[in-house]
C-alpha cells in the first residue's frame, strides 16, 4: 500500500503572489479533473484542554478574506471553536497528487450572509439543519425522522424555511496556507505561504511570505 508519485514538481516561480490565487487554481485543476466534491475538506478543532477532533466538511466559499463553511453552531466543532478558534483544514485532492494545508483562526460570519446562503440549500437540506441536533446523543434513527417529518409538515415543498439561529458560517481567516505536491522517492514539494502584517502599509494591509519546506 505504498503509491510512487510521479508528478511534476512545484516551484516557487509558479506560484502566484496570493495564496488565495493560488488556491483558486488548484481548485479549478481539482475541478476539471472530475475529482468527486473537491471541496471537500478535512477540519480539525480542539477544545480548550487541546483535545483534538477532526470531521470531513463541505468548502462553501473563498476569496481573499477565508475559506468559509456553515454548521451548527451547538455542534462539537461548533462548542470547540467557541472555546479555542484556532483551526486546520486539509483539502486532501490524492488523485492529482496534491493536498492543501490551512491554519488561521475561524470567526463567525454575519447572519444576512447565513441567511442569503441558507435561502440556497435545497428544501431537505434546510429541514435538516433544524431536524439535527447535531453531535448530540439520539435514541433511534426514528426519532431523528420524527422531528423531520414534523418539520415538513410544518414548512412543506415551497414554503420558505427561516436559518436556525442555532446555525451559520465560519470564516477561516488563514494564518498559513501550505501547498503539497508529491513527487518521485517521497521528495515532495512544499511550497507554504505565511500570513504577515506589513507594518509599515495603511489600514494593516497582509502580505505573505513563501518558505519551502522539507518532505
Amino acid at each position: 500500500m505504498r503509491a510512487h508519485y510521479r508528478a511534476e514538481g512545484l516551484a516557487e516561480s509558479d506560484l502566484a503572489a496570493s495564496p488565495y490565487d493560488q488556491f483558486a487554481r488548484w481548485f479549478k485543476d481539482a475541478t476539471v479533473a472530475g475529482l468527486h466534491e473537491p471541496n471537500a475538506m478535512v477540519v480539525s478543532t480542539a477544545d480548550a484542554a487541546g483535545r483534538p477532533s477532526s470531521r470531513t466538511v463541505l468548502l462553501k466559499g473563498f476569496d481573499d478574506r477565508g475559506f468559509v463553511f456553515f454548521t451548527n453552531y451547538h455542534s462539537r466543532k461548533g462548542r470547540e471553536l467557541a472555546e479555542n478558534p484556532y483551526i486546520s483544514l486539509v483539502f486532501p485532492w490524492h488523485p492529482l497528487s496534491r493536498q492543501v494545508v490551512v491554519t488561521g483562526v475561524a470567526e463567525r460570519i454575519g447572519r444576512d450572509e447565513t441567511a442569503a446562503y441558507f435561502r440556497t440549500r435545497p428544501h431537505g437540506s434546510q429541514l435538516g439543519a433544524w431536524a439535527s441536533d447535531q453531535s448530540a446523543p439520539l435514541a433511534t434513527r426514528e426519532e431523528l425522522e420524527h422531528a423531520y417529518a414534523e418539520l415538513a409538515a410544518r414548512y412543506p415543498e415551497g414554503e420558505q424555511v427561516p436559518a436556525p439561529p442555532h446555525w451559520g458560517g465560519y470564516r477561516i481567516a488563514a494564518e498559513t496556507i501550505e501547498f503539497w505536491q508529491g513527487r518521485l522517492n517521497r521528495l515532495h514539494d512544499r511550497l507554504r505561504y505565511v500570513r504577515r502584517t506589513d507594518a509599515g502599509a495603511e489600514d494593516g494591509v497582509v502580505t505573505w511570505r513563501v518558505e519551502r519546506l522539507a518532505p
